[in-house]
């Protein structure tokens, strides 16, 4: 996913005599652009993942030196190379604490190294991983419109990827992402591809059909698990005003099924902003991963909305849940013990609710196939499909 600090430092390190001194957790954040700063009013050019030089001389003092890291790590730049031997001659304590606590990568190259040869070297690795990049997310996003043209992508990215391996589609939503301009959405992208720490060379992150999408390969799973709980995480800290929700598709084998993984990720994180909850993986959900993937929307609405409308007219005229009291009286396997404590009601109660469902629906629930058929009704109430939440 870019030219990475871990790139700079392995293929450049040595020759400028870079050295990392705090914040190596954040080995793989990816550098979209260089820039020198000497000040403070320069950051407002900054959109993130930008990697920041500076010679120290506006930042002589250790509270300068610390302000200016807590203000780049607060815009997502990528990092910071201080240029030490003059204006700064060595690293503040509390300079690198804050840096080793925040995944900050914080970097220093000694005075006799020419900082022009070493940005420019820098900055033509940077434009040349973009075009690459570009390369790499064009073919993706052909895999996932056009399954059917599956050799001409896998030409494409057998330079890149391992085509007969492993593939798994991450889905990354902002709540407003569709309201956002362009500057606003890449400087969204760029946070969120820092947040993502400790993936690089095994993925690609791109922007298609409204939505973020990070594709893996041969990333194992329980690495992915631990990753994506550490990314959501890290957004309720650092992005606390963005309501995210992320969709986890299934491993799947090949880029010739990258499509099906593609959709069984969205059918997750349509389900996490339906539920409201942060992430979903599409293998947990159970018979949702069924129910969401049917494309029919009028067979969806015959066997969900229209089998229970009786109830819905009832609960929106009454002010009652009865819908709600179907569901529990149906995952519990029929239980009133059940229905009574979930619904804090007296047992009676429930009984009498109970009866008046079944006269609504004209349907006693008493055999296996009915329950199921209205269970199945339930869950498509929450279920949406591909042409809902986007």
């Amino acid at each position: 996913m870019g030219f990475t600090i871990e790139d700079m430092m392995t293929v450049s390190g040595s020759r400028y005599k870079i050295k990392l001194e705090a914040g190596r957790n954040g080995w793989a954040n990816s550098i979209s652009w260089i820039l020198m700063i000497e000040d403070m009013t320069i950051l407002q050019n900054f959109a993130g993942k930008d990697l920041a030089v500076t010679t120290g001389l506006g930042f002589r003092q250790p509270e300068q030196q610390l302000e200016l890291v807590k203000e780049l790590s607060g815009l997502g730049a990528s990092g910071l190379i201080i240029n030490t031997g003059m204006y700064i001659m060595e690293i503040p304590g509390k300079v690198r604490a804050f840096c080793e606590d925040n995944d900050f990568p914080l970097m220093t190259v000694p005075w006799d190294i020419p900082l022009f040869d070493m940005i420019k070297d820098l900055s033509m690795r940077i434009l040349l991983q973009g075009i690459t990049d570009d390369e790499i997310s064009g073919a993706l996003i052909q895999a996932i419109k056009t399954p059917e043209d599956t050799e001409n992508c896998r030409k494409r990215l057998l330079p890149y990827f391992d085509v007969d391996g492993t593939f798994q589609v991450v889905l990354i939503k902002p709540g407003n992402l569709d309201t956002m301009d362009t500057v606003e959405r890449r400087r969204i992208s760029f946070q969120l591809q820092i947040y993502l720490e400790s993936i690089s060379h095994n993925a690609s992150f791109f922007y298609y059909d409204a939505a973020f999408v990070m594709v893996t390969n041969d990333v194992p799973e329980d690495h992915l698990r631990d990753l994506l709980d550490r990314f959501v995480k890290r957004l309720e800290i650092r992005m606390p005003d963005h309501r995210i929700c992320v969709g986890i598709g299934s491993p799947m084998k090949d880029i010739q099924n990258l499509h099906l993984a593609y959709r069984r990720a969205g059918a997750a994180v349509r389900m996490a902003a339906e539920s409201e909850q942060k992430m979903i993986w599409f293998d947990d959900m159970g018979l949702y991963r069924m129910l969401c993937l049917i494309p029919d929307p009028l067979l969806r609405k015959e066997m969900g909305e229209k089998l229970l409308m009786p109830l819905l007219i009832y609960d929106r005229e009454h002010g009652t849940n009865y819908i709600e009291t179907l569901e529990i009286y149906l995952e519990t396997g029929g239980s009133i013990k059940a229905v009574a404590k979930r619904t804090f009601t007296h047992r009676n109660t429930a009984v009498y609710r109970l009866g008046n469902i079944r006269k609504l629906l004209g349907n006693e629930l008493d055999s296996p196939a009915d329950r199921l058929r209205y269970q199945i009704a339930c869950m498509l109430l929450h279920a949406p499909g591909e042409s809902d939440i986007s």
